[in-house]
């Protein structure tokens, strides 16, 4: 046996809305029949007693009910005076209630049916009674004559026709809420057929269920996910999302725009057209983000993923580091073998002298530098770091000079200013000087000039550690940078080499403001750009 699916949600408002707009219809329709049946008779009670008062007071009946024969000059007044009143009878009688008019002929003479009483002692009197014509509305008033109650004249409605009067209000109140009930129904199927469309013809449970699995996932995901409107608010954020763009728990209602963000990141999450994979830095993020709009015939909305490529980022610099101090020895290795096949065929030809002049003339050369780090830096990170980096530059072209007054112990360092951070600052100044320097020096005639010569492509390194801050400064011999984009360049997505490029300053700036820090571009005593670093050391054991 099949057990049959709960009605939809949209099914179930449309059945009790159609239910509730019967019944008001119903009760709306009953009370007005009740209230116009009793106007009706009201009516016709009113109607019943101005004829019988004219009547009354009329001149022509008075002299007529002193007369021998009153019914031969009252019939035919009173049969044209009811047609024209409307009223369903017109009697007029002696006071002892012999009737000297009537509708039916037949009845004249005889006595009157009602209640005479009132009208006897002078007053005016309605009532519903049962006569010859049925039930109906009358009312009896005295024809008085200079003080004497000569005859009365009672005049009357019948319930039928006052029934019949009410009938056909009550057709036409019939046909008034039966369209009032199409109008009603209608509009509640236009409604639950849209609102069917909307819940895509769920129940109320099957609704619940879904916004408990709902709600369950979005907290579950450790993803960043937005939902914005056709707007551009944010309809919907999940805990990733607050976290990755430092929102608080008062963004959902608020427009993009208004939040803060970085513009490169707010632009993104306004255009209209997809992003996939764009990388975006925050305050103190590195955030990828992928945008894919709602549409349904018109635009709904945006649909944002964001995923922390934080921790990523900074591996995948440590790792073209590591990259690139591994192709230093790969090449150091082949310069050391065909310096060795230099001195080796020196020997051999007998000139030991001179190999052995060759042979430590490039030792010092890469003693030098070596020591002049290892003495300066006691930091292990930073050490390998500007080993590893005078070898890269050394391959193109580039000395990588550190100043004679760096000085960096060895445990100076607190614990909230990780290594990591100071290698990508560092390591990305280094790179970025390296390229421009290099590209200078590649712009001029003679090329790549030996060690020590004064024209050759130099990047110079300042690392000091005093009492309270930690100064990194990078200057080159290149082309330096406009003053006019001296704000630019920290901005993701600058670069001098095009598209695609354009990450490590915006990188560096955010692990700078991470750490409470400034970085400062300036021009260098070289010509070349200067960057300047200063980081707060808070805890260090830096001696005084």
């Amino acid at each position: 046996m099949r057990i049959p699916r709960p009605r939809s949600l949209a099914g179930q408002l449309f059945a009790m809305q159609v239910v509730l707009v019967a019944a008001i219809v119903a009760g709306c329709a009953l009370f007005t029949y009740l209230k116009d049946s009793s106007q009706a008779e009201e009516t016709a009670r009113l109607q019943s007693r101005a004829t019988a008062a004219a009547v009354a007071e009329s001149p022509s009946v008075i002299a007529a009910a002193r007369s021998a024969n009153p019914s031969a000059t009252l019939q035919p007044y009173a049969e044209g005076l009811r047609r024209d009143a409307g009223v369903d009878f017109i009697v007029i009688m002696a006071p002892n209630g012999t009737r000297w008019t009537h509708p039916e002929p037949g009845e004249i003479g005889r006595t009157y049916l009602g209640h005479t009483e009132q009208a006897l002692r002078g007053e005016i009197h309605s009532e519903r009674y049962v006569g010859v014509l049925g039930s109906s509305i009358r009312t009896v008033v005295p024809v008085i004559d200079r003080g004497e109650i000569v005859g009365l004249v009672s005049a009357g409605i019948t319930i039928q026709k006052i029934s019949e009067q009410v009938s056909k209000q009550v057709v036409a109140l019939l046909a008034m809420a039966g369209g009032a009930l199409a109008l009603g129904g209608l509009g509640t199927y236009v409604i639950t057929t849209r609102l069917r469309r909307h819940t895509h013809g769920m129940n109320a449970a099957e609704l619940s269920r879904m916004h408990d699995y709902h709600e369950a996932a979005l907290h579950a995901v450790r993803e960043g996910l937005l939902m914005l409107d056709g707007q551009r608010r944010i309809a919907l954020c999940n805990d990733g999302a607050r976290e990755l763009l430092g929102l608080d728990e008062n963004a959902v209602g608020r427009p993009v725009a208004e939040l803060g963000l970085p513009t490169p990141l707010t632009g993104a999450l306004l255009a209209s057209e997809p992003r996939v994979d764009e990388v975006h830095l925050t305050g103190d993020r590195v955030v990828v983000v992928n945008t894919s709009p709602v549409v349904g015939g018109e635009q709904r909305g945006t649909v944002v993923t964001l995923r922390d490529h934080t921790e990523l980022q900074a591996l995948a610099g440590e790792l073209d580091s590591e990259r690139g101090f591994t192709q230093a020895l790969r090449s150091q290795a082949h310069e050391a073998a065909n310096r060795l096949h230099t001195v080796v065929s020196l020997i051999e030809l007998g000139r030991v002298d001179d190999a052995v002049d060759f042979a430590t003339a490039e030792l010092e050369l890469a003693q030098v530098l070596t020591d002049r780090v290892v003495g300066a830096v006691g930091e292990p990170v930073l050490a390998a770091l500007l080993l590893g980096k005078a070898a890269q530059a050394n391959e193109r072209g580039v000395e990588l000079v550190l100043a004679q007054d760096s000085r960096i112990d060895d445990g100076v360092l607190p614990p909230s200013l990780p290594s990591r951070d100071l290698v990508t600052i560092l390591g990305n100044l280094i790179d970025n000087a390296v390229d421009a320097a290099s590209e200078a020096a590649a712009g001029r005639d003679g090329g790549p000039q030996p060690a020590g010569h004064p024209g050759r492509a130099r990047v110079t390194v300042v690392a000091r550690a005093d009492r309270d801050e930690l100064l990194i400064r990078v200057h080159d011999t290149g082309a330096g940078i406009d003053p006019a984009s001296a704000d630019e360049v920290f901005r993701s997505g600058w670069s001098t080499h095009g598209s695609g490029r354009g990450l490590g300053l915006a990188i560096v700036r955010q692990t700078v403001h991470r750490s409470r820090g400034t970085v400062v571009l300036a021009k260098g005593p070289d010509g070349g750009a200067d960057f300047t670093v200063r980081l707060p050391l808070e805890g260090a054991g830096v001696p005084a």
